[in-house]
């Protein structure tokens, strides 16, 4: 097998710079020579996408584990930590460093104190419990976190019915065109941060739909960017935790590709999140 370096346009290559004290990160892509079975053609290779766990460590308090794309990590570290509730804000993020283990990817945060202790407080009301589904929630009442700030309306140019459905087919058309992982191994989901005309301006792909719009979201406060003007569009169903991480991250809007769920029906309802499913083939389901 061999590792694929692949640069993308606008963002990080497939290594992280920091990481090259502790030896380089797994690459993003691998390529392996698979047997084809009831094919006429002969086996060639071919690149699959790669998983890696990744640990989230907070002045030197270990998280959370998750699994991953090793790429475009600083963004997740800032994005997961955003909308898991861990950072007010990015400026509560004073410092990340990736760096490559043997069995994975260790992301060091420096955060402030205040976050500090929030954490420690969260870690002791965890302890003796076994884990959960959901990353860091170990009771019903830490499930359902309300935005901080009410959702943002939907932009002027996307409050009219008949141009929702340009914009959003304009997006995942556009969206579609900027997932060079995902044309090379047809295994990788995508988030794209979009103009309310539509136009795609961020990406990030992960093997997660949860991580690649965590990466977005991360990558939107590094960069300062005001998502109360625009929308995420996302190539996977939208699930409560999707829907709460764009109202966390103040969205107006999340379109999906696929269906929502019931939960994430209501879920946005009550955050003001406007919904939309099903955007494919120059149509769409609104459904809040």
């Amino acid at each position: 097998m061999t590792a694929c370096e692949l640069p993308r346009s606008g963002a990080q290559g497939v290594h992280d710079a920091d990481a090259e004290a502790d030896g380089p990160l797994p690459a993003a892509l691998v390529a392996v020579r698979p047997q084809r079975l009831g094919a006429a053609r002969a086996a060639e290779e071919e690149w699959v996408a790669e998983e890696v766990p990744i640990a989230l460590e907070y002045n030197g308090l270990s998280h959370a584990v998750m699994l991953a794309t090793p790429l475009d990590l600083e963004d997740f570290a800032l994005g997961f930590s955003l909308t898991e509730g861990l950072l007010a804000s990015a400026e509560d993020l004073l410092d990340v460093e990736v760096r490559a283990r043997p069995n994975g990817v260790a992301l060091q945060l420096r955060v402030t104190a205040r976050c500090e202790a929030l954490l420690k407080e969260r870690r002791r009301s965890m302890a003796g419990r076994t884990g959960c589904g959901l990353c860091g929630t170990d009771n019903l009442d830490q499930v359902f976190r309300p935005p901080s700030r009410p959702v943002p309306p939907l932009p002027a140019a996307l409050s009219a019915p008949q141009a929702l459905v340009p914009a959003l087919s304009r997006a995942m058309r556009e969206l579609a065109a900027a997932q060079p992982l995902q044309q090379r191994t047809g295994g990788i989901h995508a988030a794209a941060w979009c103009r309310p005309d539509g136009e795609v301006i961020m990406v990030r792909e992960d093997v997660g739909r949860h991580n690649a719009l965590d990466k977005l979201i991360g990558a939107l406060a590094k960069a300062g960017i005001d998502t109360s003007q625009g929308f995420a569009a996302v190539t996977s169903r939208a699930s409560f935790e999707m829907v709460q991480k764009a109202a966390l991250a103040g969205m107006p809007l999340l379109a999906a590709v696929s269906a929502p769920t019931h939960l994430a029906i209501r879920t946005a309802t009550a955050c003001g999140l406007a919904l939309a499913g099903f955007v494919r083939e120059g149509r769409a389901t609104r459904y809040a």
